[in-house]
């Protein structure tokens, strides 16, 4: 039996994406920084457009793993993407090693930058972002909600 695909979302009508860059600097922790920023800017939600740097080593949470592994090394940033807010963040990583060595998953806290992270997000105006518990799955999922009324 084939599960149907569930597809709930808003269409955001005439609004336009705005764009921001920014970098983070040395030590800088990739997840919490995304997420200080969303918090300080007061972002309801965003999309990461572009992310490329390095890390002195990343935290990943592999698929179908409870616990996070840390890849002790330096690691170039290949892709991040996600979906972030002020109300949260689910963002995948993928980190190459100095061999070429592709891994990636879940970006966890506790991947400080190393030399840059030079970060582009899309904030998308007439949408917000919330997470909220799945029973079905058991984490908190992407709640789409319409900004109609601002």
């Amino acid at each position: 039996m084939t599960e149907k695909a569930i597809f709930a979302g808003v269409i955001a009508g005439d609004a336009h994406m705005k764009s921001v860059a920014f970098r983070l600097s040395p030590g800088a922790d990739l997840k919490q920084s995304l997420s200080d920023y969303c918090v300080e800017h007061k972002i309801d939600a965003a999309c990461v457009i572009s992310c490329v740097g390095s890390l002195q080593c990343a935290r990943i949470r592999f698929a179908d793993r409870v616990g996070s592994t840390v890849l002790e090394e330096k690691l170039e940033i290949v892709s991040l993407v996600g979906t972030l807010s002020q109300y949260g963040c689910h963002l995948h990583i993928a980190v190459s090693d100095g061999q070429g060595r592709v891994s990636g998953g879940h970006l966890m806290p506790g991947s400080p930058v190393y030399t840059t992270a030079e970060v582009v997000l899309g904030i998308i105006p007439e949408v917000i972002f919330k997470r909220e518990h799945d029973s079905q799955t058991g984490y908190k999922e992407l709640k789409i909600e319409d900004k109609e009324g601002d």
